[in-house]
């Protein structure tokens, strides 16, 4: 069975959870989704024990100097997101985005050399374990719609506000 580290963290938009795996962030949710990172964790890991710890690896300080206005502490966080290779090259893409600003799935999907799977950038952006730290909320639609996020769009306009994007 796989001991993973996890943790709760208040923020402005509801409490975090996120999950370490040895010295690097695995996970990151909403307590209201957590049967949903549940899921993905145990498709991942097999049987898994979540042990209760105060900030694993500083982690969760770093997540919370985010929510403080240091928008670049979460760009030295290592990941370890699992997933297909296309996957992950995608979750690699969405730390290039600049806090404050925003991209859609097409110029992603173009910045992958594969301009036509867009739809596909999508289906990867819509499974990253990790948002806020793979900043996925900064992907929007091509018309500069909000379009969905995980963990609702109300907390994708709060965190596009927060890094000065003007909706």
């Amino acid at each position: 069975m796989k001991e993973l580290q996890l943790d709760h963290i208040d923020s402005p938009i509801g409490t975090i959870l996120i999950v370490v795996d040895g010295e690097q962030l695995c996970s990151l949710d909403f307590a209201d989704y957590e049967q949903r990172m549940m899921t993905l964790l145990l498709r991942r890991y097999g049987p898994i024990r979540l042990a209760q710890t105060i900030d694993p690896c500083g982690f969760s300080s770093c997540i919370r100097d985010y929510f403080a206005g240091d928008y670049r502490c979460l760009d030295a966080i290592p990941v370890s997101t699992g997933g297909t290779a296309f996957q992950q090259q995608v979750w690699s893409t969405l730390r290039t985005i600049p806090p404050g600003t925003t991209i859609n799935y097409g110029e992603i999907a173009a910045k992958l050399g594969k301009p036509a799977a867009y739809r596909a950038v999508g289906g990867a952006n819509a499974l990253n374990p990790i948002p806020i730290v793979l900043p996925c909320h900064r992907v929007i639609g091509a018309d500069t719609s909000l379009t969905g996020y995980g963990g609702g769009i109300e907390r994708k306009r709060w965190l596009l506000q927060h890094e000065g994007y003007v909706i």
